[in-house]
């Protein structure tokens, strides 16, 4: 079965189409962008599309991330997985932009927590914590990096994401054991169409999920519960 993977929640827009069981996508895209998603998704999927065979009849299923992240982002990749599911009447199935980001560092099964974690701004982070065999330990959630750094307690914890070198910082004061991946700051959309792979889309549906509300209605430290299913 083939996956189209979108993810728009970042600032990046990238979209690749992945073979169940191969190890590298036949075909893939990522422009790095802070504004413009919306604009710049469709043609960035036809590009991306036209390099598969067999085309959109060839997709067996669509993964796209539902957040935390960009809102306007999230929206314009959700619509587009959307609109494609409907079309070509496949399922599709949402993909945690954190558990995406802690993907890669969770496979080397090295000792020690998985932390990915986004900036999001003020000093605060979405973050979630998982186990060295990919458990959830902490759901998502946002916070100050100093009070997420309680959480985690003396180490080793290995971090992803825009985030990890906010909580570094604040780990390196509370004595805990840090080491942030080298492409600390990127999603691989590889890994989004992995994780689509491997999802029920019944139980992971296309919703958003946010964390905190749009950044022009939200007051500082504030925080809220994800989207309601």
């Amino acid at each position: 079965m083939k996956i189209l993977a979108i993810d728009t929640a970042l600032p990046a827009v990238s979209a690749c189409v992945l073979d169940d069981g191969a190890d590298s996508p036949e075909a893939i895209e990522t422009i790095a962008m802070e504004r413009g998603h919306a604009e710049a998704l469709l043609p960035l999927i036809d590009r991306v599309m036209a390099r598969v065979e067999g085309g959109f009849a060839s997709l067996g299923r669509v993964a796209v991330t539902v957040g935390p992240g960009s809102f306007t982002g999230l929206r314009a990749g959700i619509a587009a997985a959307r609109a494609i599911g409907i079309a070509c009447k496949i399922p599709v199935a949402g993909v945690s932009t954190l558990a995406a980001l802690a993907a890669p560092l969770i496979l080397e099964q090295k000792p020690g927590l998985v932390v990915a974690a986004i900036d999001a701004r003020r000093g605060n982070v979405f973050f979630a914590v998982f186990g060295p065999d990919g458990r959830a330990v902490l759901p998502p959630r946002i916070a100050p990096a100093r009070e997420a750094v309680r959480a985690l307690g003396a180490g080793p914890v290995r971090l992803a994401g825009s985030g990890a070198p906010l909580l570094a910082i604040e780990a390196l004061a509370a004595g805990t054991e840090t080491w942030i991946g080298r492409e600390n700051a990127g999603l691989d959309i590889v890994f989004v169409a992995k994780l689509g792979l491997l999802a029920d889309p019944v139980l992971t549906p296309p919703r958003p999920f946010y964390l905190a509300p749009p950044a022009a209605k939200a007051p500082e430290a504030t925080q809220s519960q994800p989207a309601a299913p």
